[in-house]
Protein backbone atom coordinates (compact mmCIF):
# COMPACT_ATOMS: atom_id res chain seq x y z
CA UNK A 1 0.00 0.00 0.00
CA UNK A 2 1.48 3.32 -1.52
CA UNK A 3 1.73 5.82 1.86
CA UNK A 4 -0.33 8.43 1.18
CA UNK A 5 -3.25 5.64 1.39
CA UNK A 6 -1.49 4.31 4.57
CA UNK A 7 -1.64 7.69 6.06
CA UNK A 8 -5.18 8.12 5.10
CA UNK A 9 -6.17 5.30 6.46
CA UNK A 10 -4.76 5.54 9.77
CA UNK A 11 -6.30 9.12 9.61
CA UNK A 12 -9.61 7.57 9.45
CA UNK A 13 -9.37 4.75 11.68
CA UNK A 14 -7.95 7.80 14.26
CA UNK A 15 -11.40 8.88 13.80
CA UNK A 16 -13.06 6.46 15.26
CA UNK A 17 -10.75 5.83 18.35
CA UNK A 18 -12.27 5.43 21.60
CA UNK A 19 -9.76 7.94 22.99
CA UNK A 20 -10.81 11.73 22.66
CA UNK A 21 -7.13 12.66 22.13
CA UNK A 22 -6.37 10.36 19.63
CA UNK A 23 -9.33 11.41 17.53
CA UNK A 24 -8.36 15.06 18.06
CA UNK A 25 -5.18 14.42 16.70
CA UNK A 26 -6.74 12.73 13.55
CA UNK A 27 -9.21 15.99 13.21
CA UNK A 28 -5.95 18.47 12.87
CA UNK A 29 -4.30 15.62 10.75
CA UNK A 30 -7.00 16.00 8.30
CA UNK A 31 -7.31 19.60 8.55
CA UNK A 32 -3.37 20.25 7.83
CA UNK A 33 -3.36 17.88 4.62
CA UNK A 34 -7.31 18.47 3.56
CA UNK A 35 -8.12 15.94 1.07
CA UNK A 36 -11.71 15.05 -0.89
CA UNK A 37 -11.86 11.96 0.35
CA UNK A 38 -12.53 13.02 4.10
CA UNK A 39 -15.13 14.68 4.10
CA UNK A 40 -17.70 12.39 3.95
CA UNK A 41 -15.99 11.10 7.20
CA UNK A 42 -15.77 14.61 8.97
CA UNK A 43 -19.28 15.14 8.54
CA UNK A 44 -20.56 11.32 9.54
CA UNK A 45 -18.11 11.96 12.83
CA UNK A 46 -19.70 15.09 13.55
CA UNK A 47 -23.08 13.99 13.70
CA UNK A 48 -21.98 11.15 16.67
CA UNK A 49 -18.85 12.50 18.43
CA UNK A 50 -19.14 13.44 22.02
CA UNK A 51 -16.80 15.86 23.21
CA UNK A 52 -17.33 19.23 22.49
CA UNK A 53 -13.52 19.86 21.53
CA UNK A 54 -13.24 17.07 18.88
CA UNK A 55 -16.28 18.42 17.60
CA UNK A 56 -14.75 21.72 16.95
CA UNK A 57 -11.45 20.46 15.66
CA UNK A 58 -13.75 18.37 13.28
CA UNK A 59 -15.46 21.48 12.20
CA UNK A 60 -12.03 23.12 11.52
CA UNK A 61 -10.98 20.28 9.41
CA UNK A 62 -14.39 20.88 7.45
CA UNK A 63 -13.24 24.80 6.82
CA UNK A 64 -9.74 23.44 5.35
CA UNK A 65 -11.98 21.76 2.44
CA UNK A 66 -13.31 23.79 -0.91
CA UNK A 67 -16.88 25.18 0.16
CA UNK A 68 -17.79 24.13 -3.04
CA UNK A 69 -17.31 20.40 -2.05
CA UNK A 70 -18.48 20.89 1.66
CA UNK A 71 -21.33 22.72 1.92
CA UNK A 72 -23.79 20.85 -0.58
CA UNK A 73 -22.79 18.14 1.78
CA UNK A 74 -23.62 20.01 4.99
CA UNK A 75 -26.51 21.51 3.76
CA UNK A 76 -28.36 17.81 2.93
CA UNK A 77 -27.25 17.48 6.12
CA UNK A 78 -29.34 19.71 7.71
CA UNK A 79 -32.14 17.11 6.94
CA UNK A 80 -30.64 14.61 9.41
CA UNK A 81 -33.23 13.14 12.25
CA UNK A 82 -30.27 13.61 14.54
CA UNK A 83 -30.27 16.84 16.55
CA UNK A 84 -26.81 16.63 17.11
CA UNK A 85 -26.12 16.26 12.87
CA UNK A 86 -28.15 19.37 12.16
CA UNK A 87 -26.44 21.67 14.71
CA UNK A 88 -23.08 20.75 14.21
CA UNK A 89 -23.79 21.12 10.09
CA UNK A 90 -25.24 24.44 11.41
CA UNK A 91 -22.18 25.21 13.41
CA UNK A 92 -19.64 24.21 10.69
CA UNK A 93 -22.04 26.10 7.89
CA UNK A 94 -21.84 29.88 10.23
CA UNK A 95 -17.67 28.76 10.09
CA UNK A 96 -17.50 28.62 6.32
CA UNK A 97 -19.70 31.60 6.11
CA UNK A 98 -20.39 30.49 2.28
CA UNK A 99 -23.69 32.71 1.81
CA UNK A 100 -24.98 30.46 -0.89
CA UNK A 101 -26.02 28.29 2.51
CA UNK A 102 -28.74 30.88 2.80
CA UNK A 103 -31.42 28.84 0.93
CA UNK A 104 -31.08 25.95 3.22
CA UNK A 105 -31.52 28.08 6.46
CA UNK A 106 -34.90 27.31 6.72
CA UNK A 107 -37.91 28.43 8.96
CA UNK A 108 -38.24 24.84 10.33
CA UNK A 109 -34.28 24.84 11.59
CA UNK A 110 -34.83 28.18 13.03
CA UNK A 111 -37.81 26.85 14.64
CA UNK A 112 -36.77 23.44 15.34
CA UNK A 113 -37.67 21.88 18.36
CA UNK A 114 -34.29 20.99 19.80
CA UNK A 115 -33.26 24.29 21.84
CA UNK A 116 -29.49 23.10 20.35
CA UNK A 117 -30.16 23.13 16.73
CA UNK A 118 -32.54 26.19 16.79
CA UNK A 119 -29.68 27.82 18.73
CA UNK A 120 -27.21 27.60 16.11
CA UNK A 121 -29.55 27.97 13.25
CA UNK A 122 -29.77 31.28 15.02
CA UNK A 123 -26.32 32.52 15.22
CA UNK A 124 -25.65 30.95 11.52
CA UNK A 125 -28.81 32.57 10.14
CA UNK A 126 -27.42 36.02 11.33
CA UNK A 127 -23.81 34.79 9.77
CA UNK A 128 -25.42 34.17 5.89
CA UNK A 129 -28.48 36.58 5.53
CA UNK A 130 -28.46 38.06 2.44
CA UNK A 131 -28.19 42.14 2.75
CA UNK A 132 -31.78 43.37 3.07
CA UNK A 133 -33.07 40.17 4.31
CA UNK A 134 -32.58 41.20 8.03
CA UNK A 135 -36.11 42.27 8.76
CA UNK A 136 -37.90 39.87 7.20
CA UNK A 137 -34.98 37.10 9.67
CA UNK A 138 -36.29 39.30 12.75
CA UNK A 139 -39.78 38.50 12.24
CA UNK A 140 -39.10 34.81 12.32
CA UNK A 141 -36.69 34.98 14.89
CA UNK A 142 -39.15 37.21 17.35
CA UNK A 143 -41.84 34.05 16.99
CA UNK A 144 -39.17 32.12 19.39
CA UNK A 145 -39.36 34.85 21.65
CA UNK A 146 -39.97 33.52 25.18
CA UNK A 147 -38.60 30.47 24.32
CA UNK A 148 -36.79 27.73 27.13
CA UNK A 149 -34.68 28.95 29.95
CA UNK A 150 -32.15 31.93 30.45
CA UNK A 151 -29.38 30.43 27.89
CA UNK A 152 -31.75 29.63 25.40
CA UNK A 153 -32.99 33.62 25.45
CA UNK A 154 -29.77 35.03 25.69
CA UNK A 155 -28.71 33.46 22.27
CA UNK A 156 -32.02 34.55 20.57
CA UNK A 157 -31.73 38.19 22.23
CA UNK A 158 -28.08 38.20 20.96
CA UNK A 159 -28.80 36.89 17.49
CA UNK A 160 -31.49 39.12 17.09
CA UNK A 161 -29.52 42.39 18.36
CA UNK A 162 -26.99 41.22 16.03
CA UNK A 163 -29.19 41.72 13.20
CA UNK A 164 -29.38 45.95 13.59
CA UNK A 165 -32.09 48.38 14.01
CA UNK A 166 -33.80 46.75 11.27
CA UNK A 167 -35.18 44.26 14.56
CA UNK A 168 -37.12 47.27 16.19
CA UNK A 169 -40.31 46.97 14.14
CA UNK A 170 -40.70 43.44 15.24
CA UNK A 171 -39.26 44.08 18.66
CA UNK A 172 -41.84 46.94 19.40
CA UNK A 173 -44.98 44.45 18.33
CA UNK A 174 -43.74 41.53 20.85
CA UNK A 175 -43.79 43.71 23.45
CA UNK A 176 -47.79 43.99 23.43
CA UNK A 177 -47.67 40.29 23.13
CA UNK A 178 -50.04 38.61 25.34
CA UNK A 179 -47.64 36.44 26.57
CA UNK A 180 -46.24 38.05 29.58
CA UNK A 181 -42.98 35.84 28.71
CA UNK A 182 -42.52 37.30 24.78
CA UNK A 183 -43.02 40.61 25.93
CA UNK A 184 -40.49 40.10 28.75
CA UNK A 185 -37.93 39.10 26.21
CA UNK A 186 -38.71 41.52 23.90
CA UNK A 187 -38.21 44.48 26.62
CA UNK A 188 -35.17 42.38 27.95
CA UNK A 189 -33.50 42.56 24.21
CA UNK A 190 -34.42 45.81 23.40
CA UNK A 191 -32.62 47.29 26.71
CA UNK A 192 -29.78 45.10 25.77
CA UNK A 193 -29.85 46.43 22.04
CA UNK A 194 -29.56 50.04 23.55
CA UNK A 195 -26.73 49.04 26.75
CA UNK A 196 -25.07 46.05 25.20
CA UNK A 197 -23.24 46.23 29.04
CA UNK A 198 -26.51 45.92 31.49
CA UNK A 199 -26.14 42.23 30.98
CA UNK A 200 -28.77 39.59 30.19
CA UNK A 201 -29.89 39.13 33.57
CA UNK A 202 -30.40 42.71 34.53
CA UNK A 203 -31.90 43.05 31.50
CA UNK A 204 -34.70 40.33 32.01
CA UNK A 205 -35.21 41.19 35.73
CA UNK A 206 -36.01 44.91 34.72
CA UNK A 207 -38.11 43.45 32.05
CA UNK A 208 -40.31 41.34 34.63
CA UNK A 209 -40.93 44.78 36.49
CA UNK A 210 -41.95 46.36 33.71
CA UNK A 211 -44.66 43.84 32.45
CA UNK A 212 -45.17 43.28 35.99
CA UNK A 213 -46.38 47.14 36.48
CA UNK A 214 -48.06 47.34 33.29
CA UNK A 215 -50.30 43.57 34.06
CA UNK A 216 -51.55 45.63 37.39
CA UNK A 217 -52.24 48.80 36.06
CA UNK A 218 -49.48 50.52 37.74
CA UNK A 219 -48.22 50.71 33.89
CA UNK A 220 -46.81 54.23 32.90
CA UNK A 221 -43.18 52.38 32.86
CA UNK A 222 -44.49 49.72 30.85
CA UNK A 223 -46.06 51.90 28.48
CA UNK A 224 -43.59 53.68 28.17
CA UNK A 225 -41.21 50.65 27.24
CA UNK A 226 -43.71 49.62 25.04
CA UNK A 227 -43.27 52.76 22.63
Amino acid sequence: MPKGDRNTMRALQGLENSSPSVRLQAALAVGTNPDPQFIDKLIDRCAIEPEFYVREMLTWALTRHASSLTVPKLIDELRSERAQARSQALHTLSKIADRQAWPAITRALLTDPDDEVARTAWRTAVVLVLEGGEAELAGVLATQLGRGERETQLSLSRALIALGEAIMPTLRAAMTDPDPRVRQHAIATERLLRDPDAGFEFAIEEAKRVVALGASGQGGAGQGADR
